[in-house]
């Protein structure tokens, strides 16, 4: 079931922590699909080519989508990219993006303890950063007469929906998106105040 509004990164947040020697930077930023992950993921690579590890972990959408991935790069198996998705999930945020760089210092953390460093990066990281809600949106396509379309711009904007695109032929064809949330209103309202084709 897709959810009507979740919270998201309003902004880039860091964060860094030094562990025996071994340093680690934090990023945490809102992503809108695994393509944008990966761009984000791949432009800090880029920043600390030097760098022995860069560990990363996201979810591309609601906290409950399965567009969710990781990445131990080098490290031992599941000791990065594991507790660091597992801090995600558990904070109820979507279209999120941890990416922890790592600079060895000389000193084995072993799995525990990498795992906990990775862990407690991404939680010090998400206890700075900042969020804002994102809605999720529905497309809406309509048909309706000449007559009707003053009314149903009307109820549209009473519902926070946005015109996407409208056409004009015998009839007229309006495509809109609408908040999840206000899809059923809208469509009651319409029903009870004019004619119209409902096509999603």
């Amino acid at each position: 079931m897709q959810q009507s509004s979740y919270l998201i990164p309003s902004k880039v947040t860091t964060y860094q922590q030094q562990i025996k020697g071994s340093k680690f930077l934090t990023w945490i930023a809102a992503v809108n699909s695994p393509t944008a992950a990966k761009e984000w993921i791949q432009s800090l690579r880029d920043q600390y080519p030097d760098a022995r590890h860069v560990c990363w972990a996201y979810i591309a959408g609601a906290p409950n989508t399965v567009l969710k991935s990781m990445s131990d790069d080098g490290e031992p198996n599941g000791t990065a990219g594991k507790p660091m998705l597992n801090v995600l999930e558990h904070s109820g945020v979507g279209d999120i993006c941890a990416v922890v760089v790592r600079y060895f210092g000389g000193i084995k953390l072993g799995t525990g303890g990498l795992a906990r460093a990775y862990s407690s990066s991404v939680s010090e990281a998400m206890k700075k950063a900042e969020f804002i809600p994102k809605v999720a949106m529905q497309t809406v396509n309509l048909s309706f007469s000449y007559a009707e379309e003053a009314q149903i711009r009307y109820l549209l904007a009473d519902e926070e929906g946005e015109i996407v695109e409208i056409q004009y032929t015998d009839c007229v064809h309006l495509c809109c998106c609408l908040p999840v949330e206000h899809i059923n209103n809208f469509k009651q309202r319409l029903a009870r105040t004019v004619t119209v084709e409902l096509k999603g």
